[in-house]
């Protein structure tokens, strides 16, 4: 029984061997077989199946001339190791190569026949029979092309843990080693293809662009990824579409309607060859010549799209392609094909049919002529002269997908070559052992090429990282017109390095790109026209962020370069110019000593102080004279001091602030005129004491002396000084810069405290109005013994000023608030200083016949006279109005005399009568008043 099964096994194996799989193919035996998967066509030829009959295979149609070359580099490299004698010696390596026809079902069926022999020599068949014809397992696949058949393929050898090793399928997915397992690859992932582009865009400034991308796993993810770059680039992308090789002729035409109604200039197209000609095609029909079309390296050097008559339409692509490889002997190699010598490769015979448009003679699609199911071609020899025709076959000056592959197999070789000189104990297999190179399985292989390590025969070094992908770098390059003969030239125009640092990885040559084929200059590919320097993008509603308005920038702020996104604010001390392109520094301003409202104030502070002096000179010079000493002298001295403090104080405004003018002006300024205020008010108020009272004594003397005038005036003053303190204390002044102006800084001080500022104003205020009180109740004393009146317009003049201060200083900026309160200080110290002085200047220079002491008796005497007169009518009013009461008896009125104190050395000897005398303080005055008032009864 178990024999019986052996024998229909080997049955059904001599059966799988011989039929399946498909049926052209390029084989070699060896002792070890590598599969290989290639695009030899472009597609398959689209056929409905209404399964009426058993369905028939599908063809493969339009040859790929790049293709068989890629199938050829292969089985150079095979040829080139089996005929090495250090790599794989005593080794042959054999191959079988499939057709994948660029589609997933071909690529499929091939992949089957690598699985289900792999099957079936794992039963050991030999001890049965003695089959010449055995096949050894496939170990690995090279292959295959594109992503969408990678995929699949994929999927499948994974099951079985057969290495499988791409060379043009860049989808980002299949880096995905949970879902492949057994997928590696030679060519670089997609996941830097589209940040280069998304870099390449920002490069030249476009921010509107349309997407194509091929609908299968190559192009939707690549797309997905370059969406997601241009995202965080805030750049555009104005349509979106998807593209196959097998759209319908209008959904092309529609899809092209929507591109050339489209105000997108640049077109990002991720798909093969295949799927981007018909598109291409359209809009050559069209001719659309405005584009600019930027390429992934699946179709940037694609032979169906790269043609001369495409390209007044194409010319000015910029692409990616892979970094070209040079594979020495491989153009011999190529040139010297010929269907008799290739017989082992059946793909050579539909190359040489393709290349020169003929038949072999023996060939089926010659039969197929004859019978009229076929075009006719004349027969040809095979012994033609390959080199006489131009095919992208020989195109060897850029091998970059031919040098992947070349690069794919010699990585198997070289992981079989471990194998075989693996040490025991070193193995990367279990307890460190090696594989047996003869009894190797397809898992082993794939362990020993995820620890592949080398240096190839050009000094290159071979890895494959973490997700089984080869580090490799893009060449960008540019369609242009040969001027020869007018056929595609791709121009190397710069480079990206994906391993660089960031803003270091792309590089191009600007003077060696030409736009639409003739142009230097950068196309413009932008929803809105740049803003110029001076402006803003402004969003507009309902349009994406790429479509804006130029809104000009605002003052203080600037854009310096076109297309800004915001406008920069110009730094605190400088200011935009009038098309906000710059900015420049501000004008500094404060009350300078050289500016002329600077020089004007500090003149008029400098005048205060020299006519102070000069007040204190004449006072001191004529200091024994009856005006000066009426004045209370000591107590003039100081106002006048204080008035010089004043005059000063004013100086400390002028100039640019400082921390330490800031915190020395307002208190000095404070200071000074309480202290001015408080002498004026003791000494007013002294002297008013003095005549109210009805009989000075010793102690009215004593009370307002000199020492406690000088403490008053003290006490009022330390007050201020306390409050000064505290501020300073809690809330010092400082300067600062005020950049609330547009185009100027004023340099201010900051008082610290508004509060503070407002207790000392408010101070000096409350002690200069008592002083106008008792100025004004002083109105009426002896006219030369204190100027009451002035003093009263002196306080006036005082409270209208700084009454007028406060809202000025509230309403004014800058260098005003101090200016304003220069003046206020200037008018008020002026006020005062003329008020109460310049009068007694006058007196004692000009008139110096009234500053005598009988000058002063007389002024005195006046004012007792009208005292004692309102007294004493007071008095006979009083009398009288009694007397009128009792009967009106007629008397005459005694002789009235006042006398505060009479001495016997006061006899008038005119008269022959004593004189009374009034004594005030500092002096005594002499007075005698009488009067007779008769009453005559015949009047009555």
């Amino acid at each position: 029984m178990r024999l019986l099964l052996y024998y229909l096994t080997l049955l059904g194996s001599s059966y799988v061997i011989s039929t399946y799989g498909p049926h052209q193919r390029a084989q070699m035996t060896g002792d070890i077989l590598l599969g290989g998967l290639f695009p030899l066509h472009f597609g398959i030829a689209s056929k409905d199946q209404d399964l009426a009959a058993r369905p028939e295979s599908t063809q493969c149609v339009r040859f790929n001339f790049r293709g068989f070359r890629w199938l050829q580099a292969m089985i150079f490299a095979i040829e080139e190791i089996n005929n090495s004698s250090t790599l794989l010696p005593n080794i042959t390596l054999g191959y079988r190569i499939f057709d994948t026809c660029n589609t997933v079902s071909k690529a499929l069926e091939a992949t089957l026949s690598f699985v289900a022999q792999n099957k079936i020599d794992s039963l050991n068949l030999d001890e049965f029979c003695n089959c010449t014809d055995h096949i050894p397992s496939t170990i690995a696949v090279v292959g295959a092309a594109g992503s969408a058949v990678s995929t699949a393929v994929a999927n499948l050898l994974g099951l079985f843990y057969i290495p499988q090793i791409s060379y043009a399928s860049s989808s980002r997915l299949l880096s995905n080693k949970n879902q492949y397992k057994s997928f590696m690859r030679t060519i670089p992932t997609d996941e830097y293809q589209a940040t280069a582009m998304a870099d390449i865009i920002e490069y030249f400034q476009w921010n509107w662009v349309i997407a194509v991308a091929s609908d299968d796993e190559y192009g939707r993810p690549g797309i997905e990824k370059f969406e997601n770059e241009m995202e965080e680039r805030d750049i555009c992308i104005h349509l979106n579409e998807l593209i196959s090789q097998y759209f319908e002729d209008h959904e092309i035409k529609a899809l092209v309607d929507r591109i050339e109604n489209s105000t997108a200039k640049v077109i990002v197209v991720f798909a093969s060859g295949p799927d981007v000609e018909p598109l291409i095609k359209e809009m050559v029909r069209r001719n659309i010549t405005d584009r600019i079309w930027l390429a992934s390296e699946a179709w940037a050097i694609s032979s169906l799209v790269a043609k001369p008559e495409y390209l007044d339409v194409m010319a000015g692509t910029i692409g990616f392609a892979l970094k070209a490889g040079r594979i020495p002997g491989f153009r011999e190699f190529l040139q010297h094909v010929q269907p008799k010598k290739d017989s082992h490769n059946e793909f050579v015979r539909e190359f040489w049919e393709e290349t020169f448009n003929c038949y072999l003679e023996d060939s089926p699609r010659f039969q197929e002529s004859e019978n009229g199911s076929t075009s006719f071609r004349p027969l040809c020899s095979g012994e033609e002269d390959i080199a006489s025709v131009e095919t992208p076959y020989l195109d060897y000056k850029h091998l970059r997908i031919s040098y992947n592959v070349y690069v794919a197999v010699y990585s198997i070789a070289q992981a079989l070559q471990d194998i075989l000189t693996c040490t025991p104990g070193r193995g990367l297999f279990a307890n460190n052992s090696c594989a047996d190179i003869k009894k190797m399985e397809a898992w082993q292989v794939l362990k020993q090429l995820r620890h592949l390590n080398y240096t190839n025969s050009m000094g290159e070094k071979m890895r494959f990282d973490e997700n089984s992908d080869m580090e490799a770098n893009y060449t960008i390059i540019n369609w242009h017109r040969s001027t020869e003969d007018g056929s595609v030239v791709f121009e190397e125009v710069g480079y990206y390095n994906m391993h660089a640092k960031r803003g270091a990885k792309l590089f191009i040559d600007r003077t060696k790109i030409l736009w639409n084929g003739y142009s230097t200059e950068v196309p413009f590919s932008n929803c809105s026209e740049d803003c110029e320097p001076g402006t803003r993008k402004g969003i507009i509603d309902s349009m994406p962020t790429c479509c804006f308005e130029c809104t000009e920038c605002s003052d203080g702020e600037y854009s310096n370069h076109k297309d800004a996104s915001v406008c920069a604010k110009c730094p605190n001390n400088s200011w935009s110019n009038g098309n906000h392109t710059f900015c420049f520094l501000k004008e500094v301003e404060f009350l300078s000593w050289t500016e002329p409202f600077g020089i004007a104030l500090a003149i008029c502070a400098v005048l205060g102080v020299v006519l102070t002096a000069f007040v204190i000179g004449v006072f001191v010079r004529f200091r024994n004279t009856p005006i000066v000493k009426a004045t209370n002298r000591e107590l003039s001295y100081v106002l006048l001091f204080s008035l010089i403090c004043c005059f000063s104080s004013s100086l400390i405004f002028i100039g640019e602030p400082q921390d330490w003018t800031c915190r020395l002006r307002q208190p000095a300024f404070g200071v000074s005129f309480v202290l001015c205020i408080s002498c004026i008010l003791v000494k007013t108020n002294r002297v008013l004491l003095v005549f109210e009272a009805k009989i000075p004594t010793s102690l009215h003397r004593k009370w307002w002396g000199l020492n406690l005038q000088f403490l008053l005036v003290f006490l009022c003053t330390f007050v201020q000084v306390m409050i000064c303190v505290v501020w300073l204390y809690n809330a010092p002044p400082s300067s600062y810069q005020n950049h609330d102006i547009d185009e100027i800084i004023f340099i201010t001080c900051n008082e610290g405290s508004v509060m503070a500022l407002g207790f000392l104003i408010g101070y000096t205020c409350i002690l200069a109005a008592i002083c106008f009180f008792f100025a004004f109740k002083s109105r009426k004393l002896p006219e030369n013994f204190t100027e009451a009146k002035f003093i009263t317009f002196s306080m006036l003049i005082f409270f209208i000023v700084w009454i007028s201060f406060i809202p000025a200083y509230f309403s004014t900026y800058g260098k005003f608030v101090s200016a304003v309160e220069v003046i206020a200080i200037l008018a008020s110290s002026f006020g005062m200083l003329a008020c109460i002085f310049f009068n007694k200047v006058y007196i004692i220079l000009f008139k110096p016949s009234r500053n005598t002491i009988e000058e002063v008796r007389c002024s005195t005497a006046a004012h007792a006279f009208k005292v004692a007169a309102k007294a004493t009518l007071k008095h006979s009013t009083t009398s009288r109005k009694k007397s009128g009461s009792l009967g009106g008896s007629s008397a005459s009125t005694p002789s009235s005399s006042i006398s505060v104190k009479t001495n016997g050395n006061d006899y008038d000897t005119a008269s022959g009568k004593h004189r009374p005398r009034v004594s005030f303080g500092s002096g005594t005055v002499t007075l005698s008043l009488s009067f007779e008032e008769s009453r005559r009864s015949s009047l009555m």
